[in-house]
């Protein structure tokens, strides 16, 4: 029935939504590194703030590919067949971010902390700008034929959406990130990303409006979602400018939702449009398993997914406070007995 692959299609934005929400600050965080503070202590402050969650965020990313995969396996194989460039660049891009949390610490030269701090801020950054590509694409469409295959080469998927969506997701990481420094920080690192945020904000969010405004030509009533989206940011800034980070987070989560929801509404029954012939284009129908696939997958979300967002919260209200400067250690050094 058509019913269960709207309700997959709904799943899947909400899972692409809610990767973008939780390991978008993660990337902010992690791009700005190099820059945001210059000291030791500092750069360990803001790795701290992501160290106890930013793994479980990644969940969401394979949650939202493998619920592709499994529920519309015809919208995978054409985007993500056609992506393998980009695609490619995002796994490494992953890979370099992880890694470097996780090495960053080990050594203690001036040469290892910047290699891995750089590493670190790439990464993020490429993360954030291939997501967001990818995003844009699945509703601006490709050059599908009517086998849903991509015509046009490895290249073919290259167009000025692509570089609006990675511009998109970069600004919207940067800015989310800043914010989330404000709630999870004290003293001149909070004092910092509060007047980033408030001047960054408003610009940071122009690639992804144009976007949402670009996806509702066709369906008028959408514009109601996107107004949301615009007030929710200006009063985000109000709130930055305030001081208020809970509530400036909230309405910067509150603006990518109503975004999100007004665009892939607009893109429905689509899932990825051709820009050859309209009639080549993946819909929920013709990309979709079967309805047992999609009830069995139905039933195990049902379940599974409130464990995910239960651990989850308990996990974030475990590491609530804010962490300062003064909080971080000196940096234990292993003796080179233990480790030879």
């Amino acid at each position: 029935m058509e019913i269960l692959a709207t309700i997959w299609f709904i799943l899947i934005v909400v899972l692409w939504t809610g990767y973008l929400f939780l390991d978008g600050f993660d990337l902010g965080v992690g791009m700005m590194l190099p820059f945001l503070t210059r000291g030791e202590r500092g750069k360990r402050v803001l790795l701290n703030t992501i160290g106890p969650v930013w793994d479980g965020n990644e969940v969401w990313l394979i949650t939202a590919a493998g619920a592709m995969f499994a529920a519309f396996p015809h919208w995978y194989a054409s985007l993500f067949s056609a992506l393998y460039i980009p695609l490619t660049l995002c796994l490494l891009s992953l890979i370099f971010r992880a890694v470097s949390i996780e090495y960053r610490g080990k050594g203690h030269t001036p040469a290892w902390r910047s290699f891995w701090t750089w590493a670190m801020a790439v990464g993020s950054a490429g993360t954030a700008f291939c997501i967001g590509a990818l995003l844009v694409i699945t509703t601006t469409g490709l050059p599908l034929n009517g086998h849903g295959d991509i015509v046009g080469g490895a290249f073919a998927w290259m167009s000025w959406p692509v570089l609006l969506g990675g511009l998109g997701g970069l600004g919207f990481a940067f800015v989310h990130g800043l914010v989330f420094l404000g709630l999870k920080t004290q003293g001149d690192i909070r004092a910092r990303v509060q007047r980033w945020a408030a001047r960054a904000m408003l610009p940071a969010a122009v690639p992804f409006l144009i976007w949402f405004a670009l996806s509702i030509t066709h369906r008028a009533w959408l514009a109601i979602p996107v107004l949301v989206g615009i007030i929710s940011l200006i009063a985000a800034v109000v709130a930055v400018r305030a001081g208020a980070e809970k509530r400036a987070f909230v309405l910067h989560g509150i603006h990518l939702v109503a975004g999100f929801g007004a665009v892939f509404a607009g893109a429905y029954p689509n899932v990825l449009p051709s820009t050859l012939d309209p009639a080549n284009s993946l819909t929920i129908a013709t990309a979709s398993s079967s309805d047992y696939t999609l009830t069995v997958m139905l039933i195990v979300t049902v379940i599974i997914l409130p464990v995910i967002i239960g651990y989850q919260i308990f996990s974030y209200r475990m590491f609530l406070g804010r962490i300062a400067e003064t909080h971080i250690p000196e940096a234990h050094r292993v003796p080179v007995a233990i480790r030879s």
